[in-house]
C-alpha cells in the first residue's frame, strides 16, 4: 500500500467489520479465504448464479459458491443485484462493508448505498492502468514489466473509485495470465484484509485516482485470441501468454482450428509469416519480423500435446502456412 494509505494493524478490542464478499471465479477464492481467516466476520457471500457447462451441460457452482458452501455460509445468487428482492436481503444483513473481487455484474447504486463503508473492490492492476474486465492479460499483451492490484470504492463508474492501497508484481518474461493473476490473487488477497483494518480502525483514507495514464481493457473473447501472424514475433509471444490459458490462443489449420501453448519467439529468424518449418530446431512458424517456436498444441478433438509429435502426424508440406 503507498505510504499515504498505509493501514496500521489491527488492534486488540477494536470491533471487526461485518462483511458481504462478492466474488465469482477462482482468482476470488483467496481473498475469500484470507477474510475468513481475519478478525473481520464474513456473514454472506454474493456470487453469479449457477451456470452449465461441460459437454454434459451440467449446472455447476462458481468456485467462491463452492468455497462458501464449504465455509457454511449463506450464498446470494441473484440473476442481477438490481433485484429488489436482493435489495431487501442486502439491507437485512446489515453489514459495514462489501468487499468484491471479479464479482461479474455491476452493482447499482441503491446497492452501493447500504453498507456504511460501501463496497471495496480489489482489482487487478495498477490503477488508473487497465480499467475492465481483462486488466491481466492486457498488460501482458501490451509489454507492461510492472503491474499490481490496488483496492478502491466502488462507485458507479467503470473501476474509476478513489483508491485505498496498491501491491506491486513484476511481470516476468515467460508469465502467463494464469501465473501472474495467480500470484496477484495472493498477494491482493493481503492488501484487501489490510484496507479492511484500515477501514475499520478510521485510519486510511481515499485518495482520487491520477487523471493521468488512463488505460482500458476489455473484455477477451475468442476471435481476439487469434494469432495474427503478421505481427513481429515478441507481439505473437506476448498475446499467446496474455490469453493463456483462457480464452487461448488459436490460429487455424487446414481449415480447423489449432489451439497454441506458449510459444518462444526468435527473432532473428527469418520465415514468412505464417510458414511452418519443421526439423532439429521444432517446429517453427514465420511472423511479420522473426518467427516463434511452438510449444504445445491442440487440433480441434484432441489434447495438448507437443508440436513436434503434432507435426510428424500432420506432416506440413513445404511452404505451407497456418492461419490461411
Amino acid at each position: 500500500m503507498p505510504a499515504h494509505s498505509r493501514a496500521r494493524p489491527r488492534r486488540e478490542g477494536e470491533p471487526p467489520l461485518r462483511l458481504l464478499f462478492a466474488g465469482t471465479p477462482a482468482p476470488a477464492v483467496p481473498s475469500l479465504e484470507a477474510l475468513l481467516a481475519s478478525d473481520h466476520e464474513v456473514v454472506a457471500v454474493l456470487t453469479r448464479p449457477d451456470a452449465r457447462s461441460g459437454r454434459g451441460r451440467k449446472e455447476s457452482r462458481s468456485p467462491v459458491a463452492e468455497r462458501a458452501d464449504a465455509a457454511g455460509l449463506p450464498v446470494l445468487q441473484p440473476r442481477s443485484p438490481r433485484e429488489p428482492e436482493f435489495l431487501e436481503q442486502l439491507a437485512a444483513l446489515a453489514v459495514d462493508c462489501a468487499p468484491v473481487v471479479a464479482y461479474g455484474a455491476l452493482v447499482p447504486q441503491a446497492a452501493l448505498d447500504l453498507p456504511r463503508h460501501g463496497w471495496v473492490n480489489l482489482h487487478f492492476s495498477l490503477l488508473p492502468a487497465w480499467r475492465g474486465a481483462a486488466p491481466v492479460q492486457h498488460a501482458i499483451m501490451a509489454g507492461d514489466e510492472i503491474t499490481g492490484a490496488s483496492t478502491f470504492r466502488l462507485e458507479a463508474g467503470l473501476d474509476t473509485g478513489p483508491i485505498f492501497g496498491t501491491v506491486t508484481e513484476a511481470i516476468g518474461p515467460r508469465d502467463t495470465a494464469g501465473d501472474l493473476l495467480g500470484r496477484l490473487a495472493g498477494s491482493g488477497a493481503g492488501l484487501l484484509v489490510a484496507t479492511l483494518d484500515g477501514i475499520g480502525a478510521g485510519t486510511l483514507t481515499a485518495e482520487p485516482q491520477p487523471a493521468e495514464g488512463i488505460s482500458l481493457a476489455p473484455r477477451i473473447d475468442p476471435a481476439d485470441a487469434r494469432v495474427d501472424w503478421a505481427m513481429p514475433a515478441h507481439v505473437v509471444d506476448r498475446r499467446v501468454r496474455g490469453v493463456t490459458p483462457a480464452p487461448g490462443a488459436w490460429t487455424t489449420w487446414r481449415g480447423e482450428r489449432l489451439r497454441l501453448g506458449p510459444v518462444e519467439p526468435l527473432p532473428d529468424v527469418e520465415l514468412p509469416a505464417g510458414e511452418l518449418s519443421v526439423g532439429p530446431d521444432g517446429v517453427l512458424v514465420g511472423a511479420g519480423r522473426g518467427a516463434v517456436r511452438l510449444g504445445l498444441v491442440q487440433p480441434a478433438g484432441k489434447r495438448m500435446f507437443p508440436a513436434a509429435d503434432w507435426a510428424r502426424g500432420a506432416r506440413p508440406q513445404p511452404g505451407e502456412r497456418v492461419g490461411a
